[in-house]
């Protein structure tokens, strides 16, 4: 979308970042030339701005850390009293419980559970080496790693306005979401979101969603596009999802893995 739009080296924004697994990829291949982290909670963010501010610190951490259940509980206490005043130790309880809970859910229990009596143990995720590559790779690109932690409503709202700005909307989903995220969305979110968004609809951005039938009452005016999602959050499986488009995005073109919807 971002090349057929001829918005290579744009800002990309994700205002429900999580992840943001596609917005690294694209920075790191040079598809774009900066890349808005923000995320509400305030966990996620400190894991993001000590990734931008202190990947040496970081690196080292994960070659130190200390894989057994004792220290799963203090990272938890940690993640738990989510004390702002000190975002890198804040941000590597984050990423210690990604990555030694099940399925990387940061509300969940470790890998193996309590007792360690699992197939799989606390430390199946913890590749030290692959992790601190990672955080390596994406401190080469720290100035152009921008974490925020606000409302995502207003971070679309200003992002909008700017040229050059590609905004890739992921918010919580209306299924399950209590299971799935720390910071559900109220009905009264969806609608909020839903007004911002169509309110700059000729800018260019896109919104991913369950496919629940709200999506079509709030997006009525918006072209909708199916596609099929692979996921393992809980269990393995596959998902029909829909790909919201504002009007700038340009008609579905061969290759593009969404399927048109009424």
């Amino acid at each position: 979308m971002i090349r057929d739009m001829d918005l290579a080296g744009c800002t990309y924004v994700e205002p429900y970042a999580g992840g943001v697994g596609a917005g690294l990829s694209l920075l790191v291949t040079g598809q774009v030339e900066r890349v808005v982290i923000n995320d509400l909670d305030p966990a996620i963010h400190a894991f993001w701005s000590t990734v931008q501010s202190e990947p040496g610190w970081l690196i080292d951490r994960i070659h130190k850390a200390k894989l057994d259940v004792t220290e799963w509980r203090r990272q938890r206490e940690i993640y738990v009293a989510a004390d702002t005043s000190d975002l890198s130790k804040l941000g590597f309880a984050t990423f210690y419980l990604n990555r030694t809970n099940r399925s990387g859910v940061l509300n969940g229990g470790p890998i193996g559970g309590l007792n360690q009596a699992g197939n799989y143990k606390i430390d199946a995720r913890f590749n030290r080496d692959g992790l601190a590559e990672r955080i390596r790779i994406l401190s080469l690109y720290a100035d152009n790693i921008v974490p925020t932690s606000l409302d995502g409503i207003e971070v679309i709202s200003d992002y909008a306005q700017r040229d050059d700005v590609f905004i890739y909307a992921d918010p919580p989903y209306f299924e399950k979401a209590g299971s799935l995220y720390l910071n559900a969305f109220s009905a009264t979110d969806h609608e909020d979101l839903a007004k911002v968004l169509n309110s700059v609809a000729d800018r260019p951005w896109i919104l991913t969603y369950d496919n629940a039938p709200q999506v079509a009452d709030l997006y009525s005016e918006r072209r909708r596009r199916e596609f099929e999602l692979h996921y393992s959050a809980h269990r393995v499986g596959k998902a029909i999802e829909v790909a919201v488009l504002s009007d700038s995005i340009p008609e579905i073109g061969q290759g593009w893995p969404l399927v048109s919807v009424p």
